[in-house]
């Protein structure tokens, strides 16, 4: 039981899109992230996913609108409903990220940018 540093850990890695865990809780894991341009159209069947900013913009694409998640703010996609996270002009956005601990990265979708493992940091 130590306290974790959230940016020093961000800044142990570089490469976007690649989950990496920090932590578990029960049967959820706390995951960090680095992203940069437009991910891939997914949803998690059954898991609810959070997503909160620790640097930069977040826009978390619905396929009605779309969400600005500012620094310092989070956002929770429910279970089953189609999202993509984004980033604009350029900015890469760091992220912190609570979910169940089998959920799949992006969902039933296989995309090149799928991971099946998140590393642990």
């Amino acid at each position: 039981m130590k306290a974790i540093n959230i940016k020093d850990k961000h800044s142990l890695f570089s490469k976007q899109w690649h989950p990496h865990r920090i932590a578990t809780v029960d049967d959820m894991q706390v995951i960090l992230a680095k992203i940069k341009g437009e991910f891939v159209w997914h949803s998690h069947e059954d898991e609810d996913e959070l997503f909160q900013v620790i640097k930069g913009t977040l826009y978390m694409q619905f396929r009605d609108r779309t969400e600005i998640v500012k620094e310092g703010e989070l956002i929770v996609v429910p279970k089953g409903v189609e999202h993509n996270p984004c980033t604009k002009n350029d900015e890469e956005v760091h992220l912190l990220l609570f979910e169940k601990l089998d959920t799949a990265h992006t969902g039933d979708v296989k995309h090149e940018r799928t991971q099946s493992e998140y590393p642990w940091i």
